[in-house]
């Protein structure tokens, strides 16, 4: 058996070597392959924040898309900033059937920003742009001495979703700086009608018209403007205009949005969840190795020891993939430790059963192997059922359990398949009255 007892060496020095990468970031952590864990907010700490959207003059038809368009923008604000690993998700409140009745809300978690004020700012730069028209009484309205721009100017469907770029340019003079906006073809159609309908009448521009209104520029339309293009001139520093072009290409609001609610989850709290589910793992870890030397003997330390290979190999997938680690992660890592732990019961009560009838030790290891995949494999495989329907319909915490519960199943099964089943094999060869004491064979 000595090709079994080579493999079970390598099997211990990777081991080895891939346990110093799961850790290396505590004692290494400028190198380059010091890769930390990606930990939640629940874990870290950070900012939860959670915004109304403004859907009312959107068709009810297009709201899902609006919607999917504004969480792509706010993910896309908010990776500009750094913020590692952020959540953003949409909700729906209400048990209305119509989507017009339902509220649309947009969850954001923000880990390792623990000034809430300053993510509130992070993703309130990011300007809702929408163009208006004139109404009727446009002239007779905007005499009037409390007049508001808003209610003289009428929202259209052109807003800054249909935005393909923008960019500075100059007029005749540095100190004339404009705004060149290009648009997607659903925008050009939308601007050469709005253009059309409007000839000898303003188009307004505004910038956050439902938070903090801002008119860029009303210019006259002339005629009708065809290619999708638009300028905006208006009485603002070259600053300005950069800051301007940056927020829009930085990504503009489909939808209005309203901060309804806000959390900052601290530091503090967060190391201490850690650390409560690292001390139940290994209490966990202790209570079933001390089971399983003491019911199972020399199998039962094969088991530990495989179960120690699983534990670096789950620890370095979760970095590599990566895996946003969460309580409930934890909880599901936890639990496929007694999974994991579950296969070599069935494999070390099969080899009792052929001990028993008088087999030899490496003929009731082969027997104990094939009698108990089958077992392993259906019970294994209805558990992976399991999680896939909590990742596909669960919410962000049931999905974090069910994800890590997933890599844990899988790779207990090669670990107490592979592993365990080389390194028993590497003491198979010998078979003593003290070898099959060992293995657990009644006397």
């Amino acid at each position: 058996m000595l090709k079994y007892r080579l493999i079970a060496v390598l099997f211990i020095v990777a081991a080895l070597f891939i346990g110093y990468f799961d850790v290396l970031h505590i004692y290494s952590p400028e190198s380059y392959f010091a890769i930390p864990f990606n930990l939640g907010l629940d874990l870290q700490g950070g900012a939860h924040l959670v915004y109304k959207a403004d859907t009312s003059a959107i068709a009810t038809s297009d709201i899902s898309n609006a919607m999917e368009g504004l969480r792509d923008v706010i993910e896309k604000r908010v990776n500009i900033f750094g913020v590692g690993e952020p959540l953003v998700q949409i909700q729906e409140t209400g048990t209305f059937k119509s989507a017009e009745y339902r509220e649309h809300r947009l969850i954001v978690e923000l880990p390792g920003i623990t000034n809430t004020e300053q993510a509130i700012k992070m993703i309130g730069e990011t300007p809702f742009l929408e163009f208006r028209v004139e109404t009727e009484n446009f002239e007779e309205k905007r005499k009037e001495p409390e007049a508001n721009l808003l209610d003289i100017y009428l929202p259209t469907d052109l807003t800054g979703r249909f935005l393909k770029k923008a960019k500075l340019d100059f007029g005749d003079t540095l100190s004339d700086p404009m705004i060149l906006l290009e648009f997607d073809d659903t925008g050009a159609e939308l601007f050469a009608q709005i253009t059309k309908d409007n000839v000898d009448k303003t188009v307004a521009i505004f910038l956050d018209p439902y938070t903090m209104p801002q008119l860029l520029s009303s210019p006259k339309v002339n005629e009708e403007i065809s290619g999708g293009r638009a300028q905006i001139v208006g009485n603002f520093t070259i600053n300005e205009a950069k800051m301007i072009v940056q927020r829009l290409n930085s990504g503009a609001l489909s939808v209005p949005i309203n901060l309804i609610s806000q959390q900052n989850v601290g530091a503090t709290l967060g190391e201490k969840v850690l650390n409560k589910g690292i001390i139940a793992g290994i209490y966990g870890l202790i209570l079933v190795a001390i089971f399983m030397l003491l019911w199972y003997r020399l199998p039962g330390l094969i088991a530990i020891l495989a179960l120690s290979i699983y534990i670096v190999i789950v620890l370095a997938i979760f970095k590599l993939i990566p895996v946003t680690l969460t309580a409930s992660g934890i909880a599901g890592f936890i639990l496929s430790l007694g999974i994991a732990v579950d296969a070599n019961v069935l494999i070390f009560e099969r080899m009792k059963e052929e001990l028993a009838k008088g087999k030899s030790v490496l003929a009731a290891i082969m027997e104990g192997f094939d009698r108990a995949w089958l077992s392993i494999r259906d019970s294994n495989i209805s558990s992976l059922i399991s999680a896939f329907i909590l990742f596909w319909l669960g919410s962000n915490v049931v999905k974090g359990f069910a994800l890590t519960l997933s890599i844990g199943i899988l790779v207990s099964m090669f670990t107490a398949i592979t592993v365990s089943r080389t390194f028993l094999l590497s003491f198979g060869k010998k078979d003593g009255k003290f070898i099959r004491f060992l293995f657990g064979a009644k006397s």
